[in-house]
């Protein structure tokens, strides 16, 4: 069983919310972060990446960097930009992009469902990353990034959103990417208790994203658990912070691969390898993928469909992912990238950027793009479920969760 729970949310105060909602702060470097700030003296990225709101030579992982944050978030409570809900809520947050909407529930899911499995993640996690959003977490007592998690598509479930969501809602804005986003609030307890139930009766929640977020907040709840051994187990930091969305209306995006060189090889060596293991096929105009085992490749201004030959096809749910194959059979030992996450040659554009993204890179500072097939949201709980990793860069989730809506505070 999966449990979560309402809590009380920090949120924006009404008419403020277009104003503070922020991207994850994990999509900016900090030159973009710096600059998306500018002007913007609300945003929430300025608590997430308090390191803009300091001169350039303090360290990203300076201690002043979380104490700055701290300030900010007690600043702007302060001030009246944020509000806290009286008594525990769920909550929706929905997002449309292109006429396409997910609505997802906002509550707190249980460190132990994570720490025994019932939380299900499909990625590795890096040490310094987690260490980071450690101490933000810590130093603001505020969970301040939502975890994206997923199910399977429940019918009682979307009915009650469904109802919920022809009610007046907490806030409804488009952001300046086109973005629309609309929250409401769930205080009914007869709704709150319908919403725990349909949960408890789940054998396990899924991590789209924000792996580091989750692996976060589970060790800093770990640290207060240690620094109070007399816990229940009903403290807040106990809980994380959680969207929770519906498989049914997610969409995995393409997350694509460019190559600074060909290895040594002429252009006419390398087609010849890649057809051992692919039929190649020239293409007209560019033009994604059509299917899964297909490839779409830009190499001397010219496309290419690769796709993958029967006899190469794996049934292992990592080993059959399009960008698994793509990296056993072609990128390591043709182009000699034998790690994807050390390997300079190579680097990863999001779907979201589009194919004319991956020309320019071509044309600029890479040699070749693939273009992938998106993995399916089946594909990722078939990881998750065999308690397997994917590979890096294997899905990309639009759209994306805005920070600042939603924040949850932990007791100390």
């Amino acid at each position: 069983m999966a449990g979560i729970r309402p809590f009380r949310a920090i949120r924006p105060a009404q008419g403020k919310e277009a104003q503070i909602a922020a991207l994850p702060y994990d999509v900016y470097s900090r030159r973009e972060a710096k600059k998306a700030v500018e002007g913007r003296p609300l945003s929430f990225l300025r608590i997430d990446r308090a390191e803009t709101q300091l001169s350039d030579d303090v360290d990203t992982c300076d201690p002043r960097v979380y104490e700055k944050a701290k300030e900010l978030l007690e600043e702007m409570e302060k001030q009246g930009d944020f509000v806290q809900d009286k008594v525990p809520c769920c909550y929706l947050y929905e997002l449309t992009m292109n006429g396409r909407s997910q609505t997802g529930i906002v509550a707190c899911a249980s460190i132990d469902d994570y720490l025994e499995g019932r939380i299900k993640k499909h990625e590795n996690t890096r040490r310094e990353k987690e260490e980071d959003r450690v101490r933000h977490v810590d130093v603001c007592s505020t969970q301040t990034g939502p975890i994206f998690l997923a199910y399977r598509n429940r019918p009682e479930l979307k009915a009650l959103t469904e109802g919920e969501k022809k009610k007046e809602p907490l806030f409804s804005f488009v952001s300046e990417d086109g973005i629309g986003h609309r929250g409401w609030m769930i205080s009914d307890e007869d709704a709150i208790r319908r919403i725990r139930e349909a949960f408890a009766r789940m054998e396990a929640v899924y991590i789209a994203d924000g792996h580091h977020r989750a692996a976060s907040a589970v060790r800093t709840g770990l640290k207060r658990r240690k620094a109070h051994p007399d816990y229940t187990g009903e403290e807040e930091f106990n809980y994380f912070l959680s969207v929770l969305f519906p498989d049914d209306e997610l969409m995995i995006m393409d997350y694509n691969r460019v190559v600074r060189d060909l290895n040594g090889l002429s252009a006419e060596e390398f087609l010849r390898r890649a057809k051992e293991v692919f039929s190649v096929e020239k293409l007209e105009e560019r033009t994604y993928p059509g299917k899964k085992g297909e490839v779409a490749m830009f190499l001397g201004e010219q496309w290419y469909l690769l796709t993958l030959r029967p006899e190469y096809e794996r049934e292992d749910p990592v080993e059959g992912l399009d960008v698994s194959v793509l990296q056993r059979e072609l990128l390591e030992p043709v182009l000699g990238i034998g790690d994807p996450r050390t390997d300079e040659r190579i680097d990863f554009v999001g779907g979201i950027r589009g194919l004319e993204e991956l020309e320019r890179r071509v044309h600029t500072d890479m040699e070749l793009a693939f273009a992938m097939y998106p993995t399916s949201i089946r594909e990722l709980f078939s990881v998750a479920d065999a308690g397997l990793l994917m590979p890096p860069k294997s899905t990309w989730f639009e759209p994306k969760l805005r920070s600042g809506l939603f924040l949850h505070e932990i007791e100390a």
